[in-house]
């Protein structure tokens, strides 16, 4: 791969493939990515200091910080933050000189990246670049290399070889001879992953595209493949991950190996030997080959004999590659394709993943000797490198140090939020490494001596711990089953607080792992922490859930500006000695400060309000509606907490009922003009009891125009007010206060909702002072879990195969910890033949079969944790297993399951066998044989030991985020959203260089920033561009997310319409075919977004004209529309429609009739007689009649006069490709009007003086009608289902979706 993978290599921008890949520079002849022009950037204030600030009283995260970057440029500094590039000529050892495009503010070093991946120099790794005869520093700048400009000459200069430096030669080597094997993707390591694109386009998108434009006149294979056509059982696993054809790697060598010789005699050292390597040739050729400082040659050593001399043919040569092309023509000759392929494939193919992504299938592959993975195992892998002093990486000095870097403006936090991801996906990979060598028996615990459950472990400067309950640690709160979600809900707590980001608190990097049944926290350690005792160390909070509590006046003040972000109280609570003592986080949230004088708080489980749903207190009652559904229930831990999304989505509920409740009184005060009484008696008690019904009746009939300016005239008050304004009216004082208290806001004059995390903790005690703020906690909390149950779960469905399989995940975890690693395929398969295989009696083999050893020995040391009885797992049925898996649904998820078998299940719920074995897979880390299985025979088991290929950990972790990328971002989108597509489009351009600089080429952000970018080119009529952008967002949501995860199949949808606009008619289908292939697979036929996807594939089909087939797709989406949305829904009015259009174009007039008919009727009930579509549909219905009357006519007439009648030839035309291209437009939401290159300037001018209006009528509510010609808003793709509103015209419904 592209990256080499040292670790002494420092974090180098993402750059290195950007620039030979001009693909990445975009079809409009701009500059690459990795020289952007010069861009002027406002340094908009860092959203982190704002909370220091203390802006308004209003709270700013709830909704209301829709600013653009743009918007306050007032007295702020501006900073250009890219320089112009330049080119330089490279002039490299026995080929031409080539030239070089290079940014000033890149380092010497991504240079030698780009040699290193350069078809012609990838096989050189140890040199240096000379300019005028001097040397250049690795690491340092371009900018601030004397003399180097526009034009200057580089000359590379091959260095002497170290033992380090040959070792990362052969590593360079094998990575060439291995970059077109997808093996290390299969294996889950070195962030590789997979992508199928390419198999599917073959190649013919975006630049290459040219090449083949598909005429509309090409006849194309259109045949769908069986197994996907609607209504087909057949669910196939092996089109998952087809066979590429460049997989089949050309052999350039049979073995590369290190040489047993190794390493070389002092006397050998002394002439230069570095090291020896093993080689047979393609043609069978044996030979020993020596490193030496100054380059490689062949030595006359056989297997069983050592001789160091020079053998013959004497040739040294400085590069591994060039002695080998010498003696093995064909190592040449592959060698060279091989790196020609390489160059070609899509660098986005290539490049790591930023974090490890596991596939759930993998083909049988053989195993092939690799001298670099073996050295790999042996040395890095097992903490054998990691005790040698200086190769260790201090994990936590690394990832304080990095959060440290200065951040006042932009430059500055793009390199400390690069450097902070840098850390953390190293520390992830690290940690991973770590917590399987763990528990696989690798790491000896530094409790040796104690129970293996207890015991911890200290590996490359990392601590890990199990998640069991040691010392009774858990006891009032579940015990072991509380000690496993206590690292997840700690690890919610560090990802919060890392978020809010305040100098001077820090948290411990922390990674959650679960792998073979056992749950292992990895932690960087604090300095210090191991010497002394927990006991003296901890300066804030509690060891012992509140009975000793203490507190400190740092910690405080550092944690008061978490405090309205988190929407965390400060709070006092009383200790053993019933004194009081203040806090502002849960009690068993710890503060320590290290030997490094850093304040670190950790144990953050609780960060977060509890689940009172889940939570029974003896005499608390809780509302109405929870109580209704059966709540509260008691749950097998007390640890179930608000997730941050609820609490942000309960205060915002709350934000707009105090906006709603403060307009009403003024409104009242203004109608009545008379003093008032204050409202206390009025909505807001009635409010208190149903937060679901803010207003009342009375808010109702208020129209809507003055409810606006009315909320707008609040707002200003509560600034007003919250900044201690004295102008402020006494009654207008009393509308807050009362407002205020109606909503639980803790100030009475601003609205401000904060949870005191203590409440309901058993064993915390709050002093008498403070007993009414604790009632009102209560009550907030009580609100808090109404609000979950009336507002947002509805909004949810349950998906009975995500139950079935959560369940079987939780029985499948306990199920493994008893399981020895000689049986793990064994217990594996056989617990998937219980839950998937209707099989009715699978028998497990037990791993003694294999191998019988002489003598028993009784008594094993290195147990696995807590395993019991190592052959338990064997017994197990499917009956009891199902049985199993009901009760758990019933005990964890309050969920009745009617079925005893897997096959009731998929009878009962829709559910498919292979859907839940990914689902499992998935879950559980299991990845197993890419082939056909047979679920469903009664003979046979459906798995047996070889089918299961692996077990990989499920790791949860923090994911840094770039701040001002993502602000650009969310600018970029509501520009769009109001209809300003260029502006939005530069701002989101810009987000996607900053991501870059950030995160590297590869991101999950940067796939949603392509994937808009891509709509918007394709709005704005540039299909090459948005083509170009999509294959990338496809590519990288198939190598970040997976290959089948649903967002890749909603790119593989997008990418498919560029490719139709763009004519490349059999890739768009292509594409389709396998969006479908993988929606049946993850989801099966039954799902609402299938109609979409059919509704697309059934146009393109029937814009190629094949009637039949895409009727079969239509009239599938009819029937999947009309179940999810009802046959009144304007979509299934769409779908009858293009129903029609297709009996259209058979000239089976009666059928389009039929459906149009229905479609007519709909738009008539929901929209009226006379809305646009109900007269479009009613035009279309007569010009379907004329053609049935004439087809009769023509009919008639031949019947009359037999052959010999005189009849016009019947016109059935084929529908053209635009109105194909405009169906397509509808039906994916894209609403926009094709224009002219004139119409589009005149429409640019015309938006701008429109701005120029608007900014002018501010003041007045109306907006005035928008011009035909208007730029509709675009939504995001996310939001297909919902309606998009036509552009800022509240009047017009529309029909689109």
């Amino acid at each position: 791969t592209m990256v080499i993978k040292t670790d002494e290599l420092p974090a180098a921008a993402p750059v290195d493939s950007a620039r030979e890949h001009s693909s990445q520079a975009g079809g409009k002849g701009r500059p690459a990515a990795s020289d952007p022009p010069s861009v002027m950037l406002l340094n908009g204030d860092c959203p982190e200091s704002l909370k220091e600030e203390g802006v308004a009283d209003l709270p700013k995260e709830n909704g209301q910080d829709e600013g653009e970057p743009g918007d306050e440029t007032t007295g702020q500094e501006v900073i250009v933050i890219q320089d112009t590039g330049f080119s330089v000529k490279i002039l490299a050892p026995g080929i031409e000189p080539f030239s070089l495009q290079v940014s000033p503010q890149e380092m010497v070093q991504e240079i030698h990246q780009v040699l290193m991946d350069r078809e012609d120099t990838c096989h050189r790794t140890c040199f240096s670049l000379h300019l005028d005869g001097n040397m250049l520093d690795h690491f340092s700048e371009l900018r601030s290399v004397e003399g180097l400009q526009e034009g200057s000459v580089l000359r590379v200069v091959e260095e002497p070889y170290t033992v380090r430096e040959a070792r990362i030669h052969v590593r360079h080597v094998r990575d060439l001879l291995k970059s077109l094997d997808p093996s290390d993707a299969f294996n889950g390591v070195d962030c590789n992953s997979l992508s199928f694109l390419s198999v599917f386009t073959d190649g013919d998108l975006g630049d290459s595209g040219k090449r083949k434009k598909g005429l509309e006149m090409d006849p194309i294979d259109c045949t769908p493949p069986e197994y996907i056509l609607p209504g087909s059982r057949e669910r196939p696993l092996c089109p998952l991950q087809p066979q590429n054809r460049d997989w089949k790697p050309l052999q350039c060598l049979k073995v590369l190996t290190m040489s047993g010789w190794n390493p070389p005699p002092g006397n050998r050292k002394m002439h230069g030997d570095l090291m020896y390597l093993f080689v047979i040739t393609a043609e069978d050729r044996q030979v020993s080959i020596t490193a030496s400082t100054r380059g490689f040659y062949l030595n006359q050593s056989t297997a069983y004999h050592f001789n160091p001399k020079p053998a013959s043919p004497r040739f040294l040569s400085h590069s591994l590659v060039e002695l080998l092309n010498q003696i093995s023509p064909t190592f040449k000759k592959n060698f060279a394709v091989l790196q020609k392929k390489r160059v070609q494939r899509h660098p986005f193919e290539r490049i790591a993943t930023p974090f490890q992504v596991y596939s759930w299938t993998a083909p049988q592959a053989e195993h092939a000797m690799d001298c670099v993975r073996a050295e790999d195992a042996y040395t890095s892998r097992l903490g054998y490198e990691e005790h040698i002093p200086g190769q260790t990486r201090d994990w936590n000095e690394e990832l304080q140090t990095t959060r440290e870097l200065p951040r006042k403006n932009l430059p500055e936090r793009l390199l400390r939020e690069r450097a902070i991801f840098k850390v953390h996906s190293d520390f992830t990979a690290a940690a991973t490494r770590g917590a399987m060598a763990v528990i696989d028996g690798n790491v000896m615990a530094i409790n040796p001596s104690e129970e293996t459950k207890m015991q911890m472990f200290i590996w490359n400067n990392i601590f890990f711990s199990l998640g069991f309950d040691v010392r009774d640690h858990y006891k009032d709160f579940g015990g072991d089953v509380a000690a496993y979600v206590a690292p997840s809900n700690d690890l919610n707590g560090v990802r919060t607080y890392n978020a809010v980001d305040v100098e001077g608190l820090y948290t411990l990097g922390t990674v959650v792992v679960d792998y073979r049944g056992y749950r292992v926290t990895a932690q960087s350690i604090i300095p210090g922490i191991l010497e002394r005792d927990q006991e003296q160390s901890v300066i804030y909070g509690s060891i012992d859930f509140g009975k000793t509590v203490v507190t400190h006046p740092r910690y405080l003040e550092l944690l008061e500006r978490t405090s309205r972000p988190l929407k965390i109280l400060r709070h006092r609570v009383l200790n053993d000695r019933d004194e009081e003592v203040e806090l502002c986080s849960s009690v068993e949230c710890k503060g320590i400060i290290g030997n490094d004088g850093r304040h670190y708080i950790l144990d953050l489980l609780r960060t977060f309000p509890p689940d009172l749903n889940f939570l029974p207190v003896p005499g608390e009652e809780l509302p109405e509606e929870c109580t209704r559904a059966g709540f509260p229930r008691t749950h097998r831990h007390k640890l179930c907490c608000l997730r941050q999304e609820l609490v942000d989505a309960f205060v915002e509920h709350r934000y707009l009922l105090f906006m709603k409740l403060a307009a009403l009184q003024l409104m009242q005060q203004k109608a009545s003009k008379v003093e008032t009484t204050s409202l206390e008696n009025g909505s807001p008690s009635s409010s208190e009891s149903k937060p679901a019904d803010p207003l009342g009746p009375e808010a109702g009939n208020e129209e809507e125009g003055s409810s606006a300016s009315g909320l707008a005239k609040v707002k200003e008050l509560a600034e007003t007010i919250a900044s201690d304004d004295s102008t402020a009216d006494p009654r207008s004082r009393e509308v807050i206060h009362n407002a205020c208290k109606a909503v639980g806001s803790i100030s009475s004059t601003a609205f401000d909702i904060r949870f005191n995390p203590d409440i309901f903790s058993p064993g915390v005690r709050f002093p008498e002072s403070c007993q009414d703020e604790v009632r009102d906690q209560k009550q907030l909390l009580k609100d808090a879990a109404a609000f979950l149950l009336s507002c947002q779960i509805p909004g949810l469905k349950i998906g009975i195969g995500e139950l079935i399989t959560r369940s079987a995940k939780h029985i499948f975890k306990t199920y493994l910890q008893g399981v020895e690693l000689s049986g793990l395929s064994a217990a594996i398969s056989h617990f998937l033949n219980c839950f998937l295989s209707s099989y009715p009696n699978p028998v497990a083999h037990l791993p003694a079969d294999e191998l019988l050893s002489k003598k028993r020995n009784k008594r094993r040391k290195n147990r696995p944790p807590g395993a019991a009885d190592n052959t338990a797992w064997a017994v197990m049925t499917p009956q009891e297993l199902w049985k199993n898996i009901c009760q758990e649904a019933k005990n964890y998820f309050d969920f009745s399951l009617e079925c005893d078998s897997v096959d009731q299940a998929v009878e009962a719920y829709g559910l498919q066998k292979i859907t839940l074995l990914r689902e499992i897979s998935l879950k559980t880390g299991i990845q197993i044989l890419l082939k056909e299985y047979s679920f469903d025979s009664r003979h046979k088991p459906a798995f047996t030991e070889e089918d299961v290929l692996n077990i990989f950990p499920v790791v949860k972790h923090v994911n840094p985020k770039a701040s001002d990328a993502f602000h650009f971002f969310q600018s970029g989108q509501a520009k769009v959203q109001q209809g300003f597509l260029k502006e939005g489009c530069e701002l989101i351009s810009e987000a996607l260089n900053l991501f870059n600089n950030v995160y590297g080429a590869m991101h999950v952000e940067i796939c949603a920033c392509l994937r808009l970018l891509a709509r918007l080119h394709y709005i704005m009529g540039d299909y090459a561009e948005a083509l170009s952008n999509q294959q990338k967002a496809v590519l990288m949501s198939e190598r970040v997310m997976g290959i089948e995860h649903p967002n890749t199949i909603q790119e593989y949808m997008h990418l498919a319409l560029y490719c139709f606009a763009s004519s490349q008619l059999s890739t768009a289908l292509s594409l389709l075919y396998r969006a479908r292939y993988l929606m049946l697979l993850v989801f099966g036929e039954d799902h609402p977004e299938m109609a979409l996807l059919d509704n697309n594939i059934g146009l393109v089909l029937h814009g190629v004209m094949e009637y039949d087939l895409s009727l079969r797709f239509l009239e599938n989406a009819l029937a999947v529309s009309t179940k999810y949305h009802g046959p009144k829904a304007l979509k299934v009015a769409l779908s009858h429609h293009l129903v029609a259009r297709v009996y259209e174009s058979k000239a089976e007039f009666r059928s389009a009739l039929q459906h149009e008919k229905e479609g007519y009727t709909i738009y008539k009930t929901q929209l009226g007689e006379d809305h646009e579509k109900t007269k479009e549909s009613s035009e279309y219905l007569k010009c379907l009649t004329q053609q049935a009357v004439a087809l009769q006519r023509t009919m008639n007439e031949i019947y009359r006069n037999g052959s010999s009648a005189n009849i016009p030839p019947l016109k059935f035309t084929a529908p053209s490709m635009a109105s194909v291209l405009e169906q397509l437009n509808v039906i994916n939401g894209i609403l926009f009007i094709p224009l002219s290159q004139k119409d589009l300037e005149n429409l640019k001018a015309e938006v701008a003086r429109r701005h120029q209006l608007q900014e002018a009528n501010k003041n007045r509510d109306k907006i005035e009608e928008p011009m035909a010609t208007e730029p509709e808003p675009v939504r995001a793709p996310e939001d297909l289902g919902s309606q998009p509103q036509a552009a800022k015209d509240p009047s017009s419904p529309s029909l689109q979706g």
